[in-house]
């Protein structure tokens, strides 16, 4: 876990890090990231946030994946050789696996080399999310709706060793190349989950070797190797020698067909990729305009100085070869109430704290009024969102708020313990929670901000040991099923689940929706929730986030997208422009 660096010392890393080798570039072909958040470790089923995915994403893969030039999103094979045969009530889907796929080299085999990827490890893998004794995080995923695979998780859930050679009904492989799922019921996105991390292939051999030490020894079959994961500052991967033969796409949706030069080459292009892990968003803008990181989010605080409104980047960005990328995110920012609290199952309460709440200066203050104040929990962009739509308890009212206060027992706030409202320990996290603090001040409620580092708050959520929690989701698949079931009652934690809210009639709304394919009825049942959701104020709703992305010039093939694991095998560095353009900077 990460211990906060103090202000001089951060200073003096950024420093250091823009005295040394100025202006040097490399022959080698080295992607530069940054993330802003330390990874919790390279084990594919506790994978359950943006930056521990997409760390596992470069290592590991999936039966699946997203195509990464097509909107909207669409799945294509990946590990898989096609699509998979799906029989006519829906229920069974058989896949055939590539051939020749192989393992990265690690001890864990013969004589070190890496074996061929066969179905048997796809059941294996999708076991490990199920096996009660490891709490994957993942689990909430398939909870219920492969055959079989939770009479096999609580089989063994009170027993001291669980036998992965006990055959579970829904998971099958059929022959060294063929895995078949048999769904207990209707899944209409289960598809999407074969493209998630949760369910990528671990191989066992390298699991048995290094026992719980696996989470930092990664071994997949994907396009970058890391033999040992470390909690530092710095993640460095290295291209894979033996990748098998993937090519970039040769075909695009009409946004993106000026991506198509490095069509049908072979991935992937980079020789390193180099993640830096930089928590305050300072350093990681100073890095950006030195050409050490390819690109960056904007953060909040350099907005104005990036952005002209309405016209895009400013000259001086332009001129050092910078462009701009703007695109919507289908995600929902929201302060989660523990549901296990007594205090927070006063309906009034929480609707009074919403009413209390301006999401709009929220969006002024830390998102450069560019994102959507949110009514609900879908967001626009995909069916279930609910166009024109007012929440009730949407603020800032503060007159319904002190009205609401009062008839939930407690009125200018009298009577009503100090409320703990626990965040990351990021700068702007900090900032969220001191506006959240003075939102509720103005009527008489309490509020004591707590910060944490990422890892550490996602186990005190875990754990139900916070009252509240900024926090933001951002889709695992392009469904409102995504958002809803962060509300849905048997997903609590260590489900996704992680506010405990307990609704029968949304329950019962999401168990009949949650089965249905795509429809007018399907839709229906979508805004209904979503609706149930506005008035009931299980959170109290923040935004809906817009993406400003900055690039250098030399950095090929980028596109903003909301499920990018695995996008670096596609992005390529122009060396010879990079030399030209870092001597501008």
């Amino acid at each position: 876990m990460k211990k906060f660096l103090p202000l001089a010392l951060l200073l003096s890393l950024v420093v250091s890090l823009t005295a040394c080798t100025k202006k040097e570039t490399s022959n080698i072909k080295e992607l530069h990231l940054t993330i802003s958040a330390k990874v919790k470790g390279m084990d594919p089923i506790y994978a359950n946030d943006v930056y521990s995915s997409n760390e596992v994403a470069r290592v590991y893969e999936g039966l699946l994946e997203y195509h990464y030039l097509k909107r909207p999103y669409t799945l294509v094979p990946n590990l898989a050789e096609a699509m998979p045969i799906v029989s006519a009530d829906g229920l069974t889907y058989t896949f055939k696996l590539r051939k020749g796929v192989m393992f990265h080299n690690d001890a864990a085999f013969d004589n070190g080399k890496g074996r061929e990827l066969t179905a048997e490890d796809f059941v294996y893998s999708i076991k490990r999310l199920a096996d009660p004794k490891l709490q994957a995080l993942g689990w909430w995923l398939l909870d219920g709706k492969v055959k079989g695979l939770n009479e096999w998780r609580a089989k063994f859930a009170d027993l001291t060793k669980v036998d992965y050679t006990e055959e579970v009904e829904g998971i099958k492989a059929l022959d060294r190349y063929t895995i078949q799922f048999q769904l207990a019921k209707p899944f209409p996105q289960f598809l999407y989950s074969l493209a998630m991390p949760f369910t990528f292939a671990v191989a066992k051999e390298v699991v048995t070797k290094y026992g719980k030490e696996f989470i930092n020894h990664p071994v997949g079959t994907g396009p970058f190797i890391l033999p040992v994961f470390k909690q530092s500052n710095k993640i460095t991967y290295t291209k894979n020698p033996a990748f098998r033969k993937k090519l970039y796409p040769s075909d695009a949706s009409a946004e993106f067909k000026h991506l198509l030069k490095d069509a049908g080459k072979p991935l992937p292009f980079v020789d390193k990729v180099v993640v830096d892990i930089l928590v305050e968003s300072q350093p990681r803008w100073l890095n950006f305009q030195k050409g050490r990181i390819d690109y960056i989010v904007i953060p909040k605080d350099n907005f104005d100085s990036a952005v002209i409104p309405g016209k895009g980047i400013t000259d001086e960005l332009a001129k050092k070869g910078i462009s701009l990328l703007v695109t919507p995110s289908l995600d929902v920012t929201y302060t989660a109430y523990n549901h296990d609290r007594e205090l927070f199952r006063n309906l009034k309460l929480r609707q009074a704290m919403s009413a209390a709440y301006d999401p709009a200066q929220s969006n002024t203050l830390f998102y450069n009024n560019n994102a959507l104040p949110a009514q609900s929990v879908v967001p626009p962009g995909i069916a279930g969102n609910i166009s024109g739509y007012k929440n009730p308890f949407h603020g800032p009212n503060l007159e319904l708020a002190k009205k609401l206060l009062a008839e939930a027992g407690y009125p200018e706030g009298k009577g009503l313990p100090e409320i703990t409202y626990d965040c990351p320990s990021s700068t702007v996290s900090r900032q969220i929670g001191e506006f959240f603090k003075k939102q509720m001040a103005q009527i008489g409620v309490k509020v004591k901000v707590i910060n944490n580092p990422w890892p550490e708050l996602q186990k005190k959520i875990k754990n139900r040991t916070v009252m509240m929690y900024g926090i933001a989701w951002g889709a695992d698949y392009p469904d409102a099923e995504n958002f809803l079931q962060l509300l849905y009652g048997p997903n609590t934690s260590p489900g996704a689940n992680g506010s405990g809210y307990n609704n029968e009639e949304f329950n019962a709304l999401y168990k009949t929706a949650a089965v249905m394919q795509d429809s007018p009825q399907r839709t229906a049942l979508y805004e209904k929730m979503n609706r149930i959701v506005a008035e009931q104020v299980p959170w109290v709703f923040g935004v809906h986030r817009q993406s400003f992305v900055l690039q250098h010039s030399w950095l090929k093939n980028y596109i903003s997208a909301d499920f990018n694991a695995g996008q670096a095998q596609y992005l390529n560095i122009d060396l010879t422009k990079k030399k030209d353009m870092t001597s501008k900077l």
